[in-house]
């Protein structure tokens, strides 16, 4: 799907002024949409730039779209495109009720909710879960996601099988779980020393 080149490109004028070279036209066939929380990432990592050390990949979780749906976009910023989307799991404690909706947010441990904000991506090691990545939350809605131990890595409960017949996936303890397909891909193209950015307005 060609997505909309002006407002793509809009966003980013708009907000990259710590990027070294202008970004190119987005255009994402299969893909799908442009990012709807661009400007919002943009802003964030201009906000964080002392922390992020590599600009040219950041990664993007929309937690307002529904679990059954690829809501995490890999956004290639100096090649000027979407380079992957997936399906990202949220927290247990965000989902309650189990039905595919993050309604709510925590930064606090025990709360097995996912946290808002921009993180900057860490290294990668071999834990209960496999491959996983460590993230530190650069917000005060985040910032004790290293102790939390909020990560990326596989999960047997992401996969677009399940969220086909189940109509959404399973819920992580507040890690960014992937398919396992998925992972590998990612770690490579998100890694150290990135942003990864995950919103959604919680209800007032």
């Amino acid at each position: 799907m060609t997505i909309n080149r002006r407002q793509m490109l809009g966003a980013m004028v708009a907000s990259t002024a710590g990027l070294v070279a202008a970004p190119r036209v987005f255009a994402a066939p299969n893909c799908g949409e442009a990012p709807a929380l661009l400007p919002q990432a943009m802003a964030a990592l201009d906000h964080h730039a002392a922390r992020i050390a590599n600009r040219d990949v950041i990664g993007i979780v929309n937690f307002a779209a529904h679990s059954r749906l690829p809501r995490f976009q890999l956004v290639d910023l100096a090649g000027g495109r979407v380079i992957d989307t997936m399906l990202v799991a949220h927290g247990r404690g965000s989902d309650p009720a189990n039905v595919g909706w993050p309604e709510r947010f925590s930064n606090r441990p025990g709360s097995e909710a996912s946290s808002r904000g921009a993180f900057l991506t860490s290294d990668v090691y071999v834990g209960k879960h496999g491959r996983s990545r460590r993230l530190i939350g650069l917000d005060p809605e985040n910032n004790a996601a290293l102790a939390r131990n909020i990560v990326i890595h596989a999960a047997a409960y992401v996969s677009p099988g399940m969220a086909q017949t189940q109509g959404r996936i399973g819920r992580s303890q507040g890690c960014f779980a992937v398919s396992q397909a998925d992972l590998l891909p990612l770690l490579t193209r998100l890694g150290p020393g990135r942003m990864l950015y995950a919103w959604k307005d919680e209800p007032a």
